[in-house]
């Protein structure tokens, strides 16, 4: 039998602004890799609307610990309002998305004691009561407290580089007016045509 424990329950990050979507999804990439989570995607819906581009994903990685014991991560992304922009950085103009990023964590401790004691009913009971009740055993308080870090670590990388914007983008691009001088526009013009314009 299988007993699953939510550890952590809809930790949200949340940030408006100016970011790029290629850099955010390798953020969230990255820090899985490095934690040793496989990348699985449960689901993926995109929406243009006039207001911009929504986009919901879902990804379910997961850890396995050992033969009963697999940590595994809900991680829900809502990006709403996503339009294209030009902005400054290091006066340049780069184009960039806007909008609002949502980001939900909820963590779960997947145990399967069935598989650790061999399927015999004395055990898997005796194991669930003392550790419900009495004591929990070492390694499954490791093993959480490792997915509790691994879940502030992710959340730590997202906040980073969503902050990084705030002081990289320096302000709005918009493209150098061509002015044409009067008087140069005057000395191009024959004098008979700029009569016939005034009248």
């Amino acid at each position: 039998m299988v007993e699953k424990n939510l550890i952590i329950n809809n930790r949200i990050i949340t940030y408006k602004g100016v970011f790029l979507v290629r850099e955010f999804f390798n953020v969230i990439n990255d820090a899985l890799k490095k934690t040793n989570y496989q990348k699985q995607e449960k689901k993926t819906e995109e929406v243009v609307t006039a207001g911009g581009r929504k986009t919901h994903i879902e990804l379910r990685p997961f850890k396995v610990k050992s033969n009963y014991m697999t940590l595994m991560l809900k991680i829900k992304i809502n990006l709403a309002n996503i339009t294209e922009v030009t902005k400054i950085v290091d006066h340049v103009p780069k184009v960039f998305q806007q909008g609002e990023v949502e980001v939900a964590f909820d963590a779960w401790s997947i145990t399967d004691h069935g598989a650790r004691w061999g399927m015999k009913p004395w055990f898997y009971f005796m194991k669930g009561i003392i550790n419900k009740y009495f004591y929990r055993y070492q390694t499954d308080e490791e093993h959480m407290a490792e997915m509790i870090g691994d879940v502030d670590y992710m959340g730590r990388q997202i906040k980073s580089l969503l902050g990084l914007y705030k002081y990289q983008v320096s302000g709005d691009y918009s493209p150098p007016k061509e002015d044409i001088p009067e008087k140069v526009v005057k000395e191009e013009l024959p004098e008979k045509d700029l009569v016939e314009n005034q009248e």
